[in-house]
């Protein structure tokens, strides 16, 4: 019996009583249809590869005929220029300021007498004329201009000075109105000692006069316990206004320090 090895007989007779749903079996009983596959791909690919330069050549021509073309199209016009209209009612230009006399300003320099090239003008030829760098002759007989009146200067806020001045940097101390003696008398009538027998110290208060007089941010610096640093702030609280500090013609803010001397008896 003659076997036909390009056939698929011989596989049968191979593969017999064996599986031949896949394996070696069923990559024999493809390979025709997967040498026909690879075939064609291969032709494919191959004339792409051989074509390509050949398709890029005729779409160059093409785009330069076409570009050609459009240059000899196109044509440059030019447009006559625009006309423009004469501006109406436009004053005149004001004449130029008259030439006044400018007399050369020779720098001194320290020379020989020997090397002198050039005097310097005298107090008589620069009296009433300008300095330059030449001498100009100007015209007396230039007509005199006179420029249009302005608004003046921008309005300018004043800003408003809350700085807290010292009371020894200003012109003008504030005062407690009827003097120091009326101030110290004030404060003795009014401060309310601790029934505290043998307290002895001071209580030391600042605060600051306002430019309406008025006593604010009060604070105790040194406190002896007991209330006396409240009874202090409000004994200061409790008084008429100052008469305010002065500083530039104006009124302004200005910081003060009250000492309260305390003394009781002892039991």
């Amino acid at each position: 019996m003659k076997i036909d090895l390009l056939g698929k007989k011989w596989l049968d007779i191979v593969f017999e009583g064996r599986n031949k749903l896949y394996g070696a079996y069923d990559l024999r009983n493809k390979n025709t249809r997967t040498n026909l596959k690879a075939l064609i791909i291969g032709a494919v690919v191959f004339a792409v590869a051989v074509a390509t330069p050949m398709i890029l050549d005729f779409i160059g021509s093409v785009t330069s005929k076409g570009d050609d073309g459009l240059h000899e199209k196109i044509t440059a016009v030019k447009l006559p220029p625009k006309e423009e209209k004469p501006k109406e009612n436009i004053p005149p230009p004001p004449p130029p300021p008259p030439k006044v006399d400018q007399v050369k300003f020779v720098k001194p320099v320290v020379a020989k007498t020997n090397e002198v090239t050039e005097e310097p003008p005298k107090v008589e030829d620069i009296k009433d004329k300008k300095l330059g760098a030449e001498t100009i002759k100007g015209n007396n007989e230039a007509p005199l201009t006179i420029e249009p009146v302005g608004n003046g200067p921008a309005h300018q806020d004043v800003v408003d000075d809350n700085t807290v001045y010292n009371s020894a940097g200003v012109e003008v101390q504030a005062g407690f109105p009827g003097g120091k003696d009326k101030w110290a008398a004030f404060l003795r009538n009014n401060f309310v000692s601790p029934d505290e027998p043998g307290l002895n110290g001071k209580v030391v208060v600042s605060f600051v006069v306002e430019k309406d007089g008025s006593l604010t941010d009060i604070k105790v610096l040194k406190d002896l316990g007991y209330g006396t640093g409240k009874e202090a702030e409000r004994v200061l609280r409790k008084g008429p206004k100052w008469n305010p500090a002065v500083q530039n013609g104006k009124n302004v803010r200005c910081a003060f320090i009250q000492t309260f001397s305390i003394v009781t008896p002892e039991e």
